[in-house]
């Protein structure tokens, strides 16, 4: 079984927003997929499927971004599931916006849904799929930048990196994560 956890905020006041890249990503699987996310489990929303002959389960917690960790250990622990067969999504500052970067491994850098994760969990080796968001103008409080839309003009830009994104999480059902990220790091 694979399950691939989509980072952000439940409610419609953060739909659409830099932080809910990761739920907007996930979404964009169960489109692609056919797969409902109805089952609230494990303080989140879940939708399972089979993709390709791999069971795959798609999460959203719905805890807000900075207690993430609650939903990832509480599926782990009600599932039986390996972190290693995890792959976490989320938005990425230090990440130009249109651009993924693949990791199994680091620290949260920041950011509070991974530090949460990393505290439930207890390692900080885990596959990530980190989407650009950019950085803020000088000056913008980061709190109010990552809690806004995407401009329109960037659309384009956050499609493509939605598509990007849910083509390396299809890869990496069948084949091994660093695999995966010598394919899609550009």
């Amino acid at each position: 079984m694979k399950w691939i956890v989509g980072l952000g905020n439940p409610g419609t006041a953060y739909q659409g927003t830099r932080h809910n890249i990761g739920f907007m990503a996930v979404d964009a699987l169960a489109k692609r997929w056919g797969i409902s996310m109805t089952q609230s489990k494990c303080r989140g929303l879940l939708g399972e499927g089979n993709v390709g002959g791999t069971k795959v389960v798609l999460i959203k917690p719905m805890t807000y971004m900075n207690l993430s960790g609650e939903t990832v250990r509480g599926f782990m622990d009600y599932f039986k599931a390996d972190l290693e067969d995890a792959i976490i999504v989320y938005d990425d500052l230090d990440t130009e916006i249109g651009k993924i970067r693949l990791r199994y491994q680091g620290s949260a850098g920041g950011h509070n849904g991974i530090k949460s994760i990393i505290g439930h969990t207890g390692t900080q080796i885990f596959n990530r799929v980190r989407m650009g968001i950019s950085r803020p103008q000088p000056g913008m409080n980061i709190a109010d930048y990552v809690l806004s839309n995407f401009p329109k003009g960037e659309g384009d830009k956050v499609s493509a990196m939605i598509e990007d994104t849910c083509d390396a999480i299809e890869f990496a059902l069948k084949h091994p994560f660093d695999q995966t990220m010598a394919k899609f790091n550009r």
